[in-house]
């Protein structure tokens, strides 16, 4: 049967709409190879003349027959197409209140912006074990495949969670990770499962922070990597990550925030042992309030802190080092209220002698106090003959200024990671693994037309 006699009286079509995206229509009158117009009716029963053209206006997308629609595996529809697919998402939300659904051997998930109570222990253990497709599609049942597959096949594997900001994907992620330290937990009392669990607030205090889409939005790439020994109990774990968004540091958009770490720090800096920060609240640096909204609905910061203090504490980072990581975050916030003044000429700046966030800046570094001073408001320029200091504009200064802080943090950060691998790491001969690798990519439908084009079904 050729394409154009699908077209047919009662047969129901996706058309474009440019409020609803897609919206749902009836043939009225059957279409025949040539016809210029067609022939619909909406669901409000209004009528439409649809313009058909061989090159700007295709015939439009069939529909599914309703008892396809619900589908928990996408690739069931006798329609696989971008209307047929959000239609079939949207009916297991709102009708189902399902978030997840396969397509062959991807998992798509919805993100409800809120806790379900689907990722209990009871949970993990009622996917230990099955088949992919002999339970609902759930997160958990990915897992399950991969970790069957590693020991069954004996090959390393690797869970790709992709989408855009806000999808969910670092949840996603964190759920995987917990499937894999329960089922696979460790064979002796080292609970090397528990630090691998351990290293995920840490990671998101350092490395996430809320957008307009995402209040909890990571800010750069990672890939993980759980070892596990021959009898396929998790021995280890390592961490790789990418692209962190270093300019969040110095500048955040409207009603967006820096990272977490930094709130959390200032709802907390009453504490005794943070006297010595001589923190106040987030609205008074300039680092943390650029965004104008230094809160997050549902969100305690200083109890925040207290779950990072913790997870540091259990992957063996000592009082003495957790307190220099909160000094070099501390001298950050300093830096950025450190005040440049500008020189009449133009050319030129000077901070005050007085300026007191460059005095708590350089004693929580150990920096002496003149060299900064006057550093930060010149550069050294060297030349094949010579060497000498030229003096920085007021713009320029301030460039240096964020530049220097996002340098530090980048180290900071850099050095967190590396510590949190050598706690993970094990000496133990590792046998096989499982990558979970958290990274940006493209929208659903792209994502789903790019597998089916490389047959990953």
């Amino acid at each position: 049967m050729r394409e154009h006699e699908l077209y047919v009286k009662y047969t129901r079509v996706w058309i474009p709409d440019p409020d609803d995206v897609w919206k749902s229509a009836e043939i009225i009158k059957d279409y025949k190879e040539g016809d210029k117009v067609l022939h619909l009716k909406l669901e409000d029963e209004s009528t439409l003349e649809y313009s058909i053209g061989p090159k700007d206006n295709p015939l439009p997308f069939l529909r599914n027959p309703d008892i396809l629609v619900g589908e928990n595996d996408l690739t069931a529809l006798s329609y696989l197409h971008e209307p047929a697919v959000l239609h079939n998402l949207k009916v297991r939300f709102l009708e189902s209140n399902h978030i997840y659904t396969y397509c062959g051997i991807v998992l798509v998930a919805i993100n409800p912006y809120e806790q379900l109570q689907i990722y209990g222990e009871e949970v993990i253990n009622a996917y230990s074990g099955q088949n992919m497709g002999d339970m609902d599609p759930h997160i958990f049942a990915v897992a399950e495949e991969a970790y069957k597959q590693m020991a069954r096949d004996e090959k390393n594997q690797s869970i790709i969670v992709s989408g855009e900001s806000g999808a969910g994907k670092t949840v996603s992620a964190k759920y995987a990770m917990r499937f894999f330290a329960t089922v696979g937990g460790s064979a002796n009392d080292t609970n090397v499962e528990e630090k691998v669990l351990a290293s995920s607030p840490i990671m998101e205090a350092i490395g996430n922070a809320k957008t307009t889409r995402n209040d909890n939005s990571s800010r750069f790439g990672k890939y993980i990597q759980i070892g596990f020994d021959r009898r396929y109990h998790i021995i280890g774990a390592n961490m790789r990550t990418y692209l962190l968004e270093k300019s969040r540091v110095v500048f955040q958009a409207e009603d967006e925030r820096n990272y977490h770490i930094f709130y959390q720090l200032c709802a907390s800096s009453s504490l005794p042992e943070f006297k010595d920060l001589t923190l106040t609240s987030a609205e008074e640096f300039t680092y943390t309030s650029l965004g104008e909204n230094i809160f997050i609905e549902g969100v305690n910061d200083a109890e925040d802190l207290v779950k990072t203090r913790e997870a540091l504490t259990m992957l063996g980072v000592k009082e003495i080092h957790q307190m220099s990581i909160f000094k070099i975050m501390a001298s950050i916030l300093h830096l950025g209220n450190v005040g440049i003044v500008s020189e009449r000429d133009g050319e030129s700046c000077h901070i005050s002698r007085d300026d007191t966030h460059l005095h708590h800046f350089c004693r929580l570094l150990g920096i002496e106090k003149d060299q900064m001073e006057h550093w930060l408001c010149r550069r050294k320029l060297v030349t094949t003959s010579e060497t000498y200091v030229k003096n920085m504009s007021h713009a320029q200064a301030v460039n240096a200024r964020d530049a220097l802080a996002k340098h530090i943090y980048a180290h900071l950060f850099d050095w967190i990671v590396e510590h949190v691998n050598k706690a993970l790491h094990t000496s133990t001969k590792q046998h096989s693994f499982i990558g979970v690798l958290d990274i940006y990519g493209r929208n659903l439908i792209e994502f789903l037309e790019s597998a089916v084009a490389f047959k990953a079904f």
